[in-house]
C-alpha cells in the first residue's frame, strides 16, 4: 500500500500551539482579563487545572509510546505507515493534539492566565484546519476502508462526533 505524499510540509500543530500560548502569556501581559477573585472558586480552577494539565501528559505518553510501538511516525509532516486504532487512538483521533489543548487550557486554569483558555481552543481549529484535515486526506489515501471504518465510529476529538 502506498502511503503517499506527506499530509503536511511543515510541522505546524506543535508551532500553533506554541504560537498561541506565547500569544496569549503577551497579552496577559499588555491587558489581561480578568480572572476569578482569591478565594475558594480561584483554588477548584487551579485544581481543575491541574489535573487537566495532568491528563494531558498521560494522555501525550500514552499517545506517543503507541506510535512507538507500531514503529510509525509521530511527526506531522510524515507519511503514516500504520493506522493507529488502539490505546488513546480508539477514542480521539488526535489524542496528542488533545492533550496539547487540554495543556494549554489547564495551564490557564492553573495559573489563572484567562488568555489561555481562548487561545486553547483558537489553536484546536486552527490545527483543525491546517494540520487535521491535511491529515485526514493522506489517512483516507493510505488506509481506504481502513481509515473510513475508524473514522466512522471514533471521533475526532474526545466527545464530538464530526
Amino acid at each position: 500500500m502506498s502511503h503517499g505524499t506527506p499530509p503536511n510540509t511543515f510541522p505546524w500543530p506543535p508551532v500553533i500551539y506554541l504560537v498561541a500560548a506565547a500569544s496569549a502569556v503577551i497579552l496577559h501581559q499588555v491587558m489581561p482579563l480578568p480572572w476569578l477573585p482569591d478565594g475558594a472558586l480561584r483554588i477548584i480552577a487551579a485544581g481543575v487545572g491541574l489535573c487537566l494539565i495532568c491528563a494531558a501528559i498521560a494522555l501525550d505518553i500514552t499517545a506517543m509510546l503507541a506510535f512507538r510501538r507500531h514503529r510509525t511516525t509521530i511527526l506531522p509532516h510524515r507519511s503514516a505507515t500504520t493506522l493507529i486504532t488502539e490505546g488513546p487512538f480508539a477514542r480521539s483521533r488526535n489524542p496528542i493534539y488533545l492533550g496539547n489543548t487540554m495543556m494549554i487550557f489547564g495551564a490557564g486554569l492553573l495559573l489563572g492566565l484567562a488568555w489561555l483558555l481562548p487561545a486553547a481552543l483558537i489553536a484546536a481549529a486552527v490545527v483543525q484546519k491546517l494540520a487535521i484535515a491535511r491529515e485526514e486526506r493522506h489517512l483516507a489515501r493510505s488506509f481506504g476502508r481502513a481509515w473510513t471504518d475508524y473514522a466512522a465510529h471514533t471521533p475526532r476529538w474526545l466527545f464530538f462526533k464530526d
